[in-house]
C-alpha cells in the first residue's frame, strides 16, 4: 500500500512493502527519487537490516548457531505497518514473525519515519530491543535518485563533492560480495569530489567508505549545481552505487551502519564492523536528510 504525505511545495509517496520512500517531487512536478525500471534494477530506497551487504557463505553465527540471511537483510522485503501518518510525514513499523526469527533469533521493532521538510526530507530509523537478551543488528540507507534529473543530460555530467577534503581510499569488493582486508579501492587523493562514471562502478562494483572527515555530500550537476546533499552525519560509512554493466539512470547514496562480511571476519554476528549491540529495552536512532539543491 502506497501513502502520500506533502509539504510546501514538495510530494513525497511511501511505500509499506518495505517501509521505503519510492517518490519525491518538488514543486515543478520533478521526481528525484529512482522509479525501480527493472531492465536496470527494481529497487529504489530499499531499507537495509539487521544486516547490511552480504554474510560469508551467506551464513552468519549467533549465540553458536548457524543462520542463513540474504543480502541486505528481510526489511526490504516485509510488509511493514503504517504505525502513524501526518500531513508530512509517515511512519512504519516492523516487528518480529516466525519468518524473521528463523533467520535472526531476536523479538525486535524497527521503525521507519520519512518526513518532509521546506527543502527535502529526513528519515529516521529506530531500533529497539525487545527480548530479554542482547541484541546486535545493523541498519543502512540505500536511496536511490535519478541521475541524470534533466533531460539532455548524461550520468557523467554530475559529481559527488564532500564537504571536506579527504585522503583515503574506498574498501574493495571481492569475490562473493566479501570486502577485502587490507586492499585499496578508489581513492580520495585530498579530494573533496567524485566525478561520475560508468566505467569506475564497472569496475570495482560499489564505493564504500568509513571514517570520512566529511558529514555531508552533493550530488550536483557540475555545470548547474542541481542535485541534492545527503547528511550521513550519525552513520560511520557511506556507499555509493549503481548496476554494472547497464550505464543506469541513477545513483544510490548509502549511509551505513555496518557493512558486508571481510573476507577475514570471525562469521559472528557481534563481530561484524560498525555493529550495534541493545541490551533487552534498549533502543537506539539513526536519522539522514536529504536536502533538493537548485530546483
Amino acid at each position: 500500500m502506497e501513502l502520500t504525505f506533502r509539504k510546501g511545495g514538495l510530494t513525497a509517496r511511501a511505500e509499506t512493502l518495505g517501509g521505503e520512500l519510492v517518490s519525491l517531487r518538488d514543486r515543478n512536478g520533478a521526481e528525484y527519487i529512482w522509479g525501480g525500471d527493472p531492465a536496470y534494477w527494481s529497487g529504489r530506497s530499499p531499507v537495509l537490516f539487521p544486516i547490511v551487504g552480504g554474510l560469508k557463505d551467506g551464513k552468519i553465527n549467533i549465540g553458536g548457531k548457524t543462520y542463513e540471511m540474504a543480502r541486505h537483510g528481510f526489511a526490504r522485503r516485509s510488509e511493514f505497518q503504517a504505525a502513524e501518518q501526518g500531513e508530512d510525514f509517515v511512519e512504519f513499523r516492523l516487528r518480529e514473525s516466525a519468518e524473521t526469527l528463523a533467520q535472526y533469533p531476536f523479538p525486535f521493532s524497527l521503525r521507519v519515519r520519512h518526513e518532509l521538510r521546506e527543502d527535502g526530507f529526513a528519515t529516521r530509523f529506530t531500533v529497539a530491543n525487545t527480548g530479554a537478551a542482547p541484541m546486535p543488528f545493523c541498519i543502512g540507507a540505500h536511496t536511490a535518485f535519478r541521475c541524470p534529473l534533466g533531460a539532455g543530460e548524461r550520468f557523467e555530467d554530475y559529481r559527488l563533492v564532500f564537504d571536506q577534503t579527504e585522503d583515503t581510499a574506498s574498501i574493495l569488493p571481492g569475490e562473493g560480495g566479501c570486502l577485502q582486508s587490507g586492499v585499496r579501492g578508489v581513492p580520495l587523493d585530498r579530494t573533496d569530489t567524485i566525478e561520475l562514471d560508468h566505467a569506475v562502478f564497472d569496475r570495482v562494483d560499489t564505493l564504500i567508505y568509513q571514517g570520512l572527515r566529511s558529514k555531508t555530500v552533493r550530488l550536483c550537476h557540475k555545470d548547474t549545481g542541481r542535485g541534492v546533499r545527503v547528511d550521513f552525519s550519525e552513520f560511520p560509512m557511506v556507499a555509493f552505487w549503481t548496476m554494472p554493466g547497464k550505464t543506469a539512470p541513477y545513483i544510490c547514496i548509502e549511509p551505513w551502519q555496518g557493512c558486508a562480511a571481510f573476507d577475514n571476519e570471525s562469521g559472528r554476528f557481534e563481530d561484524k564492523p560498525w555493529c550495534v549491540t541493545l541490551a533487552p529495552g534498549e533502543s537506539k536512532s539513526f536519522c539522514y536528510t536529504v536536502t533538493l539543491l537548485g530546483e
